[in-house]
């Protein structure tokens, strides 16, 4: 499998994923998935290799949250807390997209 192929199987993966989340959050995802996805498409290799890294973690964490039937389980717990050395690693630009994430996500 080439690099493109693999790219499109982790982009459709994690739609697929978002589809057992509740609706709100379903769209809001998918709206942030698509706009990264596009975003990086013509990026280093080096950043490519980071990036679907990142997304795939981001696929298998989300997988495992949401189960075999594809919802949340009886607590509701989906993602994970950022931890203060993560956020260091940000550029201003992606602090400026989590906030705006933030406030999409509280409305």
């Amino acid at each position: 499998m080439n690099h493109v192929q693999k790219v499109r199987v982790l982009y459709k993966t994690i739609l697929r994923l978002h589809r057992g989340l509740p609706e709100a959050l379903q769209e809001l995802g998918n709206n942030y998935v698509r706009e990264e996805f596009k975003r990086h498409k013509n990026c280093s290799p080096m950043e490519s290799q980071n990036f679907m890294s990142e997304w795939a973690g981001y696929a298998i964490n989300l997988a495992q949250q949401l189960g075999l039937r594809g919802k949340p389980g009886p607590i509701g717990m989906l993602g994970e807390d950022l931890t203060e050395n993560q956020l260091n690693h940000f550029r201003d630009e992606q602090i400026a997209q989590l906030y705006e994430l933030l406030q999409e996500a509280k409305r």
